[in-house]
């Protein structure tokens, strides 16, 4: 299986951070965000990974990329466990990129993979959600995929005062964790949301999907939404949902990034007293 990552957004949320860099690029802890994404897909057991890129994004094709002139360098310095972490970026997987000419929506992003996917189930990964668990979120897509030989999209039960930021389903459980997929609505008004279940950013897909974004009319912000292109496929084909095992990180706003920083720290055991120490100190808990 193959794998897709949209990374052509211009990220505007984050300026001035990224007047001149990508947003994908911008650092969690000591990694950029989008080697989360491409380290998960790597986890997942796939190997091929295109990434939709646009204007601006040549750093991302760089970081993954063999560097020569850092090696050496590294290497001269006797600096074997940095050598080791860049070498590792540019050997994990087979990384191709191709850029979207304008930005017409995630659906458009994703068609722009047709001709690398081919006519075989693939995956999706986006870069605004960053998920953690001993199974990575897509390995767990994929199992449920495997199953049932139909599309899967990833979901998380999320408050009410926060669906109208998501695409939203309703559906039916059928088993552990999985729901049959009776519609879909992207961004509903508040209190119009059919459920409580978003969908997240990690998708397992037929390519039965291309023929419906190129069916599929700009909708909301006058782009083609990938929520209305499954609605469309579910017409002839199941489309499942699976709400998956683990923890997922928003990194969609500045908040929420700033949020993803620390929780990941903490994670960290070179990291995690230190960072303690220093919040409780600035929030005014005194240890004893």
């Amino acid at each position: 299986m193959k794998a897709v990552i949209p990374a052509a957004g211009l990220g505007t949320r984050f300026l001035p951070a990224t007047k001149a860099q990508p947003k994908e690029m911008l650092p969690l802890v000591d990694k950029p965000a989008i080697q989360y994404v491409v380290e998960e897909a790597v986890f997942s057991g796939i190997k091929d990974i295109i990434i939709i890129t646009g204007r601006g994004k040549r750093a991302i094709e760089d970081h993954f990329d063999k560097s020569f002139e850092l090696e050496h360098l590294l290497k001269r310095a006797g600096k074997t466990d940095e050598l080791k972490k860049v070498q590792e970026i540019s050997n994990m997987a087979h990384v191709h990129f191709i850029r979207q000419k304008e930005q017409k929506g995630l659906g458009d992003a994703i068609l722009c993979a047709k001709e690398f996917v081919g006519n075989e189930p693939f995956a999706v990964l986006l870069g605004d959600d960053i998920t953690t668990d001993k199974t990575a979120c897509t390995k767990q897509l994929i199992d449920v995929f495997n199953k049932y030989k139909k599309s899967v999209v990833c979901i998380e039960k999320i408050s009410k005062e926060k669906l109208c930021k998501y695409g939203v389903i309703k559906g039916k459980k059928i088993d552990d964790n999985v729901y049959f997929i009776e519609s879909l609505v992207e961004k509903p008004l508040p209190g119009k949301a059919p459920s409580n279940l978003a969908m997240l950013g990690r998708y397992v897909l037929t390519p039965n999907i291309f023929d419906c974004i190129k069916k599929t009319k700009p909708g909301i912000n006058n782009e083609i939404q990938l929520t209305d292109a499954l609605n469309l496929l579910r017409k002839n084909h199941d489309v499942y949902a699976y709400e998956f095992k683990g923890k997922r990180y928003d990194i969609g706003t500045k908040i929420d990034w700033v949020k993803a920083n620390i929780a990941l720290s903490l994670e960290r055991n070179d990291l995690r007293n230190e960072l303690i120490t220093y919040l409780k100190k600035q929030i005014g808990i005194h240890q004893d």
